[in-house]
């Protein structure tokens, strides 16, 4: 992780301008042994000419052999330790809507799903039902009452809305409700310690409302709850590195762990392309210090199984990457928060290939394509996800000289 003690000691308060472009889940592996990756399929242009100058190599987002989750791989990504900090799904759902987490909430992530006559689940996700279809269920959710406790759910996406709990005694250490199967009815809110136990029941009862109120509103007609999560209270971007940093993310939960870590948000639209992205970068880097840009369909490609379509994915962003070069960060960073093969059709512990483009500072190495067998002979080598930051700043000439 960024040595954030030593880093207080060592950071100038000006340099050059950082953009961290994240592919989603952009690792990957090869249909056949003798095969290539979707990276290393794609046709690249921008992406190889960058590896040719710059530096790359692989970056391991939590530790070897783990399977980080998308927030994990962030917070990694920004620096943080993911092993020491740790991000429940609520705080990211509720955060990246706007909602304003405050020490002793709890916030979960809940999704709308369809039961039956028996109240046994039939679709978990109510038959991914449109956001405006689930934004007219949070309005009757939004009636529930609860004594001594202060109530606020809003809509997210598609099934998908958050809730929040803000009151005294509140603790978020709860299992979820959502027993990941369908057949079965969902499960009760238990919790996991003694000092949730009071939460829990105030859970229970929401969640009764809840399938009263629902009854009848086919497909949404009864919610799961998942990420029961409080405040982590993350040191800032503003604290730790001296960057003025912003976000440019279209889903969000990129823009929650963004908001937790002190980026400002800058609004997007859900149907924005990468050069919608890329577009929203240029036009704010001359007012930040640092921008990080999220790209979210290599990932869902991956998860589908989709191994062309996310060769697409990839090809769309190397052409879109002049946006981002006209706009001449001293360091640009192409990376991932994780591997998502589409053999795998999930996250996997593979390590990320990685790319840094500093003309400026950076020593090219003998890559002559951005792809994860090139990059397993970069100048980079295999690093924790966490050290990225701490190299970025340096190649950003925003380190000062340690010891005499």
């Amino acid at each position: 992780m960024a040595n954030f003690e030593l880093l207080r000691d060592l950071l100038h308060d000006s340099g050059g301008k950082i953009v961290l472009l994240v592919m989603d889940g952009l690792g990957g592996l090869p249909r056949t042994a003798d095969g290539l990756t979707e990276l290393e399929t794609a046709h690249t242009p921008n992406m190889d000419r960058l590896a040719r100058e710059g530096s790359t190599g692989l970056s391991i987002p939590v530790a070897r052999g783990i399977t980080p989750g998308s927030g994990p791989g962030h917070l990694g990504l920004f620096g943080f330790d993911p092993l020491k900090y740790e991000i429940g799904r609520g705080v990211l759902e509720a955060t990246g809507i706007g909602m304003v987490v405050e020490p002793g909430d709890v916030a979960v992530r809940g999704n709308f799903c369809t039961v039956d006559a028996d109240g046994k689940i039939t679709d978990r996700r109510a038959g991914r039902i449109p956001t405006e279809e689930g934004a007219k269920r949070v309005e009757l959710l939004k009636q529930i009452k609860l004594p001594g406790v202060e109530l606020q759910v809003e809509a997210v996406q598609d099934y998908r809305f958050a809730l929040l709990l803000r009151g005294p005694g509140l603790n978020g250490d709860i299992a979820d409700t959502d027993p990941q199967a369908t057949g079965v009815p969902p499960l009760a809110a238990r919790a996991q310690s003694p000092a949730a136990e009071h939460t829990a029941q105030l859970i229970n009862q929401w969640i009764g409302e809840a399938a009263k109120l629902l009854k009848g509103h086919e497909p949404a007609n009864m919610v799961t709850l998942r990420g029961f999560a409080m405040d982590p209270a993350l040191p800032k971007y503003k604290e730790v590195y001296k960057l003025k940093a912003a976000c440019v993310a279209v889903y969000p939960m990129y823009k929650g762990v963004s908001r937790l870590v002190g980026m400002d948000i800058i609004p997007s639209d859900m149907h924005d392309h990468a050069e919608d992205e890329f577009r929203r970068v240029a036009a704010i880097l001359k007012d930040y210090d640092f921008v990080f840009c999220h790209i979210k369909y290599t990932d869902s490609r991956g998860e589908d199984g989709n191994f062309d379509a996310k060769v697409k994915v990839i090809e769309e962003v190397d052409a879109a990457l002049p946006i981002l070069l006209d706009a001449k960060p001293d360091v640009l960073i192409i990376t991932g928060d994780h591997s998502t093969p589409a053999t795998y059709k999930s996250h996997s512990w593979h390590p990320v290939p990685t790319l840094l483009y500093a003309p400026k500072t950076n020593m090219p190495d003998r890559a002559q394509a951005f792809g994860e067998r090139e990059c397993m002979g970069g100048a980079l080598g295999q690093f924790p996800a966490a050290e990225l930051m701490q190299i970025a700043l340096a190649h950003a000439n925003r380190l000062a000289k340690y010891g005499a």
